[in-house]
């Protein structure tokens, strides 16, 4: 479950006992236009509060305008107010403009500490789509080639069916392998996906669909 660093310790309390971890977004989410002392005071913070996960934005003007160090310095320093919590890394695909920027933010957020990669925030369209999971994945495949530990990657945003999801599955195995298909190294921003699976799940139970006002909008 993603949350905002205030809603940290409700999170934490709501699923005590429960296998699920929590996440929190900061960094000034999601357009990441804040001087790097508050992105990191943000990290802490919803660290501190119990976040297991922390999903930063990059700085996109850094990287639009060619400053790739300040994009590698602020993932590294975010990655080391992390502590031992998890760091996904928001590229924000939409806004690079070609896949020739996404695979260089692709292996910035990579080398920079990054322990999973993500499309989007999913505030921005376009969001994630195959073609863009396929480079990402491809960059990812690279670094494991080249002796480089695993590194997870989440498609967030436009993925909204369960047939959809099927085909982002298919990508995942047939370039990355089956034992790629674990939570550990692939996700989905699910927001707008879970509500499909939920009529998908009633068709397999009662053998047809039901209608999208029987499950929430949240």
């Amino acid at each position: 479950m993603c949350v905002y660093p205030n809603l940290v310790p409700i999170a934490k309390r709501a699923l005590e006992g429960s296998s699920v971890k929590v996440a929190s977004v900061a960094t000034a989410f999601p357009s990441g236009q804040s001087p790097l002392a508050v992105k990191l005071d943000d990290v802490r913070r919803a660290v501190g509060f119990g976040a297991d996960e922390i999903d930063m934005v990059i700085d996109r003007g850094a990287f639009l305008r060619g400053d790739y160090g300040k994009v590698f310095d602020e993932i590294a320093a975010t990655k080391e107010a992390c502590g031992k919590a998890h760091l996904k890394v928001i590229l924000e695909t939409g806004e690079l403009g070609t896949y020739d920027a996404i695979r260089l933010a692709s292996a910035i957020a990579i080398e920079a500490g990054g322990d999973f990669i993500k499309t989007s925030t999913g505030k921005v369209q376009p969001a994630a789509t195959l073609p863009v999971t396929l480079l990402m994945l491809e960059v990812i495949r690279d670094y494991q080639d080249a002796g480089w530990r695993n590194i997870g990657m989440k498609p967030a945003g436009g993925v909204r069916s369960a047939k959809q999801a099927l085909q982002y599955l298919c990508v995942v195995q047939e370039t990355m392998g089956p034992e790629w298909l674990d939570p550990d190294l692939f996700r989905f921003g699910a927001s707008a996906l879970l509500n499909d699976v939920l009529m998908q799940l009633e068709k397999e139970r009662f053998g047809r669909y039901a209608g999208e006002d029987y499950f929430s909008k949240d």
